[in-house]
């Protein structure tokens, strides 16, 4: 018998599973386009929470102490604190009649996998960023992944470490 899952199929499938949220991404990407941001923001920070193939996206407002930034003010057309982009999107959905054979799959190739998986889902937040002109907001953005080190600098269209993004 052939063996259904390869890292090939694998990230294929994923791609296609993240493709079905690129619209609902991009629309959200072009709202915070129009958000009046708090002058004490220093940049943007979209974190992915991932969890068994679903995913939150969250936006966070964020100055170079690596410190979430608050607006305590009273005029409600000013932008600080953090935003949800997608909530609990399933994007990669297994079998149940195949579960057992997907984690053999996956223990066996974790590494590899979990790899690809992370640079697929950078490339398809910086594409869906990219066509929703996510350049347009004047402060520099990053999307990484929730207490994963390296993020993906949206300027510079390359993985960065993520001291590296807290520098001045």
């Amino acid at each position: 018998m052939e063996n259904l899952f390869t890292i090939e199929n694998h990230i294929a499938s994923l791609k296609e599973g993240l493709q079905r949220h690129s619209d609902a991404l991009i629309h959200r990407i072009k709202e915070t386009l129009t958000f009046n941001y708090y002058e004490k923001i220093d940049l943007l920070d979209f974190t992915a929470f991932v969890q068994s193939f679903e995913m939150n996206i969250v936006m966070f407002s964020m100055d170079r102490d690596a410190n979430e930034v608050f607006y305590e003010g009273s005029d409600h057309s000013i932008f600080a604190g953090s935003y949800t982009l997608l909530e609990d999107i399933e994007y990669y959905h297994i079998p149940e009649d195949k579960e057992d054979e997907f984690w053999t799959f996956y223990e066996e190739a974790d590494y590899a996998i979990s790899e690809a998986e992370t640079k697929v889902i950078g490339e398809w937040f910086a594409d869906c960023w990219n066509k929703a002109n996510g350049k347009s907001v004047p402060l520099p953005a990053y999307f990484s992944f929730h207490d994963y080190d390296p993020c993906f600098d949206l300027y510079e269209n390359k993985w960065i470490t993520d001291g590296d993004k807290w520098d001045y």
